[in-house]
């Protein structure tokens, strides 16, 4: 059953878009977050330190990909990264729930704005629009 999930999220990773992957990606960080905090109030401090650690790397991943050049925006999300990240590192060192908490909010605000945004129709490219008053059929 394992192998059958992975291979359905490798095709599905292949076949997304950019913005379903970027979805994706914080679908990720929003259940290695809640893994990890499950696994401190169990007391599994390994398991939750891993946890986030796989959190981390996400936010890393969404940090170091944007496109600085796209102005005030990237720099907004880059912002917001670089908190989340340090949210994260406090939440490990302190073993405090709150921290996680914080993180997730803002991660899941981003979250659906993303998922508005990859499900949006994109318009399509100027070079693809059909010719006007061509007789396709015959």
């Amino acid at each position: 059953m394992l192998t059958e999930a992975r291979q359905y999220t490798q095709h599905t990773a292949h076949t997304a878009g950019p913005g379903q992957l970027v979805v994706m990606l914080y679908d990720g960080f929003l259940r290695f977050a809640a893994q990890a905090k499950a696994a401190y109030a169990r007391g599994d401090l390994g398991e939750g330190g891993g946890r986030l650690t796989r959190a981390q790397d996400i936010v890393t991943e969404l940090r170091v990909t944007l496109d600085m050049t796209q102005g005030e925006i990237s720099r907004n999300l880059a912002g917001i990264y670089d908190y989340v990240g340090e949210r994260l590192t406090a939440a490990r060192l302190a073993v405090d729930a709150a921290a996680i908490d914080e993180a997730v909010r803002h991660m899941q605000d981003l979250r659906g704005a993303w998922a508005q945004i990859a499900a949006a129709p994109r318009p399509r490219a100027s070079g693809s629009r059909p010719a006007v008053g061509v007789d396709l059929a015959g």
